[in-house]
C-alpha cells in the first residue's frame, strides 16, 4: 500500500526552463494527505526553497533537500522537525570548494542547514538564487569563512558539466558522489537522493516498498532504484531508460491514477 510519494523538482514537476509548480498540484497534495500519504519533494534545493515553491501545501508535505543531505518532516518551517542530516567532511568541503572557483565559468554554492552560501558571485548569479530559486543567502569572502556544518558543494556551470565534472571527478566523484543535477549543476556530498529515502522512511514509520518516486536525472538513480516503484520522466537520458522501465511524461497524471485506484 502507498504511503510516501516522492518527486524530482526541476526536469520533473517543473520542465527544464519553466519557475514554477503546476497549481494543479496542491489539491492532488492535499487528497493525498487526506488518504494518509505523505507527499514529498526530493530536490537539491534548499529547505527555505522549497517552502516558497510549495507555499500552498507547504506545512503539509516532508521535504528531502539538498540531495537528501538533510530531511524535515512536516509542519512550519521554524518547527518542522529535521529527521536526518548527513555532514561531509570539512577539510574535503573546503578543498573541493576551492578547486570549483579556481574553474573558469563556474560559479559555486555552499550549502548549510538552511543557508546557502556564495563566495566571489556575481551580482546576476547571487540574484538568481534569491530570486529565481528562492534561497536564504549569504555572501562570503572565503569557503572558510562558513561556521556551520557543510552538507553539500554545488558547481553552477552555464556553460554545460562536462568539462568540470572531468576536471573534479578524479578526486572526488567517487568520495563525495559526484552527480550532474541538470544541465548546468554539478552536486557534491556523502547523501544522495537513495540515503534520503531511506532516512524518510525511518522517520516516517514507512517501508521502503510502499512508497512510488519520480526522477528524471542521474542524481535520481539511488531513489529510483531504492523505491518501490519507481517513474522516469519521458525526457531522461535513454541510458537511465534501459534501467527504469517505467516511463512518465506528466507525474500529474499519474497521480491522479494513484487516487483514482485508492478511490480518493
Amino acid at each position: 500500500m502507498i504511503k510516501l510519494i516522492a518527486s524530482d523538482i526541476d526536469g520533473t514537476l517543473i520542465p527544464y526552463g519553466e519557475t514554477d509548480l503546476p497549481q494543479a498540484l496542491f489539491p492532488i497534495i492535499r487528497r493525498l494527505r487526506a488518504a494518509g500519504i505523505h507527499f514529498c519533494p526530493a530536490s537539491g534545493r534548499q529547505f527555505h526553497s522549497l517552502r516558497i515553491l510549495f507555499a500552498p501545501v507547504a506545512e503539509e508535505i516532508c521535504c528531502l533537500c539538498e540531495n537528501g543531505a538533510i530531511l524535515y518532516g512536516p509542519g512550519r518551517e521554524d518547527t518542522a522537525p529535521v529527521l536526518s542530516k548527513t555532514v561531509m567532511p570539512r577539510e574535503e568541503a573546503l578543498a573541493l570548494s576551492q578547486a570549483i572557483l579556481a574553474l573558469p565559468g563556474c560559479q559555486i554554492l555552499i550549502s548549510g542547514a538552511n543557508t546557502t552560501y556564495i563566495c566571489n558571485g556575481t551580482p546576476e548569479y547571487v540574484q538568481y538564487m534569491r530570486g529565481s530559486k528562492g534561497n536564504r543567502v549569504a555572501e562570503i569572502s572565503a569557503p572558510d569563512d562558513i561556521r556551520e556544518d557543510i552538507i553539500k558543494v554545488s558547481a553552477y556551470c552555464p556553460q554545460g558539466t562536462a568539462e568540470p565534472m572531468a576536471a573534479l571527478g578524479p578526486r572526488w566523484g567517487e568520495s563525495l558522489h559526484m552527480a550532474a543535477a541538470g544541465p548546468d549543476w554539478v552536486d557534491f556530498g556523502l547523501a544522495d537522493k537513495g540515503i534520503g529515502l531511506k532516512g524518510l522512511c525511518a522517520g516516517l514509520g514507512v517501508s521502503l516498498a510502499d512508497t512510488v518516486v519520480f526522477g528524471d536525472n542521474w542524481n535520481d538513480v539511488a531513489m529510483l532504484e531504492a523505491a518501490g516503484t519507481a517513474y522516469l520522466m519521458a525526457g531522461a537520458d535513454p541510458a537511465l531508460k534501459a534501467r527504469f522501465p517505467r516511463h512518465c511524461k506528466n507525474v500529474l497524471v499519474i497521480l491522479e491514477e494513484i487516487l483514482k485506484e485508492l478511490g480518493a
